[in-house]
């Protein structure tokens, strides 16, 4: 007799387990099933929950994440992948997709039955990210696509449609550029350490090169010249000894010429300072009135970063959602929407009327107890029986202080957003604004992307400039105004469907479009502020990233937050969607499942109407209370 708990699913889940074991060929590999992103320690790997139900697109997918995620702990070693790394982020991301491409591949090899499996997963990313929908290479990730290529010429397999229109977008490109290296990949693929090299070579051949780093081999070949160097001529002065110390003794072996070089440095210094000084003489002679020839210095773009620079601004927007799109077009992306979020807008219609309660809670009216006069206090009537002497107690109605509050959700609208977790993203906005707009709270929402992939207009100002050392920023901005503050959600609920939009996200510069919000936010009347973000990943722009410090825009995001929080003059809050981004706000919470967003959102909102500073805390993941 089967347990009314006993869970259909788990003879599968077990057998599979003790697949993907032998597969992996570690007995000792620990196997589970989770609702978070399916993943790979040295130790774990942890596979998509399947339900008691057990569909076939769960079994499929839960049998093609284990092959994969088997083999790479086979066929993979951490150690040399680190070793051969790229420093910037688009060749890193390169470098990742190939050698993911090359583990499947020779696992399709020892094992052909794990090839079709992987296709299911392959099929069920590339559907679930939009793949299938894209029309232009520039809409298409580049790393994506080298990587579906490695696996497709190592196979000779067909890839599924979506990844299949991905592929071709850019095969031609890739095999122009890279075309000669590509014969040599069937060389490759048994040894990690040659196709380590072999994708670097890629890398470079597609104009990514300066973004590699140092060669490791050639660090290792001049730790080697060294070392035979130091066993050579063991009379060889240490390198790492000052250069003070080399000077004194050419000085002992030759004092007059010593003497003659402090003569001339002296002199030298002494024609210097005499024109520094005549140099500050003509500049206090300077008439009154005239104006320097010099033009003032530009405004910076950054108020957190002076530092921080665009090539261009020329070519960057802040527009309305109704300006990118016909009002039909934005019914039609709205219904779109409604229909792809229906089932979950009962969850989070009781999570918003949960807002709602709680925060028409903090608007009640309260009392003012033992006054001598008002409303007699009937509860209080007890003491006087007792004690006639005992003056009566009256009590009077008060309005509880809630200051006027104006919300900020700020929208990450980049290309990894795509599918699910914009739409849950778009749809938890949409019933936020309208929760808090019923009590008296003003609700701005805004996105932010980037024009194009891979630089806009402004790189191809740069490129034509003769592509100047570390311009900068190399995108144009694209701000998007879904709904004012000012604005009736009514008014702007059609424009939230924009986000459906083909072709619209792209990159994201999330340092900027904080500053831009927050400049938006500090010019509102309202006394008090409060600034949500909700983005999955750090800022990721590739043009900017390949010609400046890999760590140039995420840099100026930790600047921006710092100025921000620092000013207090507005309250922020981010949310991260299977990104950490505690790293980054000190009042943040990072959530796996973007069915979770509701959730988290309305807890963020409803802790800051908390008066309890610990209640806040605990909600906020704040490390101590305020």
């Amino acid at each position: 007799m089967t347990k009314n708990n006993d869970n259909p699913a788990d003879p599968f889940k077990k057998a599979l387990a003790e697949a993907t074991k032998v597969m992996a060929n570690d007995p000792e590999l620990s196997v589970s099933f989770s609702v978070d992103p399916p993943g790979a320690t040295n130790e774990t790997i942890r596979l998509p929950q399947i339900s008691r139900r057990m569909t076939r697109d769960e079994v499929l997918l839960a049998r093609g994440t284990a092959d994969a995620l088997a083999l790479r702990h086979k066929f993979h070693d951490p150690s040399t992948h680190n070793r051969y790394v790229p420093d910037g982020q688009m060749a890193r991301d390169i470098y990742e997709a190939m050698e993911t491409a090359r583990i499947e591949a020779v696992g399709a090899e020892y094992m052909p039955g794990t090839a079709s499996n992987i296709d299911v997963k392959i099929t069920n990313d590339a559907l679930r990210k939009g793949y299938d929908q894209i029309k232009e290479p520039a809409e298409a990730p580049l790393a994506v696509a080298a990587g579906y290529l490695i696996r497709h010429l190592a196979t000779g397999r067909p890839l599924p449609a979506g990844a299949q229109n991905v592929m071709e977008l850019w095969r031609g490109f890739i095999e122009d550029r890279a075309g000669g290296t590509l014969e040599n990949l069937s060389d490759m693929l048994q040894d990690q350490q040659s196709f380590s090299k072999f994708a670097r070579q890629i890398i470079e051949d597609l104009g990514y090169g300066d973004q590699l780093g140092d060669d490791p081999d050639d660090f290792e070949d001049d730790e080697a010249d060294d070392s035979d160097g130091a066993s050579e001529d063991p009379q060889e002065p240490d390198s790492t000894g000052s250069d003070d110390d080399t000077g004194e003794e050419e000085a002992e072996a030759n004092p007059e010429q010593s003497q003659e070089q402090q003569q001339d440095a002296a002199q030298s210094s002494v024609q210097l300072d005499d024109a520094a000084d005549q140099d500050m003489g003509e500049e206090t002679e300077m008439p009154e009135g005239e104006a320097p020839t010099e033009p003032p210095a530009p405004q910076p773009i950054s108020d957190a970063d002076p530092l921080y620079e665009a090539w261009s601004t020329e070519h960057d927007e802040e527009i309305r959602a109704e300006d990118l799109a016909e009002p039909a077009e934005l019914e039609r992306l709205r219904a779109y929407l409604d229909q792809q979020l229906d089932p979950l807008k009962g969850a989070v219609s009781r999570l918003a009327n949960k807002l709602q309660r709680r925060l028409q809670a903090q608007q009640n009216r309260s009392w003012e107890f033992d006054l001598e006069e008002g409303t007699l206090d009937a509860g209080r009537l007890a003491r006087v029986i007792a004690n006639p002497t005992t003056p009566l107690s009256f009590k009077v109605e008060k309005d509880t202080e809630f200051r006027d509050t104006v919300v900020t959700l700020l929208l990450d609208n980049s290309g990894s957003m795509r599918g699910r977790p914009i739409s849950i993203a778009a749809i938890c906005a949409d019933v936020m604004a309208r929760t808090l707009e019923r009590c008296q709270v003003k609700v701005e929402i805004l996105g932010f992307t980037t024009r194009a992939w891979k630089g806009g207009l402004c790189r191809e100002n740069w490129l034509a400039d003769g592509r100047p050392q570390q311009p900068g920023r190399l995108n144009d901005l694209r701000h998007i105004i879904y709904k004012s503050a000012d604005s009736p959600w009514r008014r702007a609920r059609p424009n939230l469907g924009l986000m459906m939009k083909e072709g619209l996200l792209k990159e994201n510069i999330d340092g900027e479009a904080l500053e831009w919000a927050h400049r938006r936010m500090i010019s509102r009347p309202e006394a008090r502020k409060v600034l949500m973000v909700i983005s999955d990943g750090a800022p990721v722009d590739d043009a900017t990233l390949s010609v400046n410090p890999a760590n140039y825009l995420e840099k100026h995001l930790r600047d921006v937050i710092a100025m921000v929080e620092k000013r207090k003059a507005v309250e922020l809050v981010a949310i991260g969607i299977g990104h950490d981004v505690t790293r980054y706000y000190d009042r943040a919470v990072t959530i796996t499942d973007v069915e979770q967003l509701a959730g988290a959102m309305t807890e963020q909102l409803a802790s800051l109407f908390d008066t309890d500073p610990r209640a806040r805390a605990k909600v906020l993941g704040m490390r101590k209370a305020g």
